[in-house]
């Protein structure tokens, strides 16, 4: 999941320096949904394999 929004802040950066606005913004925010997701899918997995031992 990382990877992809690893994609998709790459494709906005090309985007926004080619100056297609829209699609540069459209891609930061799923990059940004995207990475939020992994992070609480990360801490949720190392604080279960705290519990589990």
């Amino acid at each position: 999941m990382l990877s992809w929004a690893l994609i998709f802040f790459a494709l906005a950066i090309v985007a926004g320096i080619f100056g297609f606005g829209g699609i540069a913004s459209a891609s930061a925010g799923i990059a940004q949904v995207l990475f939020v997701i992994f992070l609480v899918l990360f801490i949720g997995s190392l604080i279960l394999r705290l519990i589990r031992g």
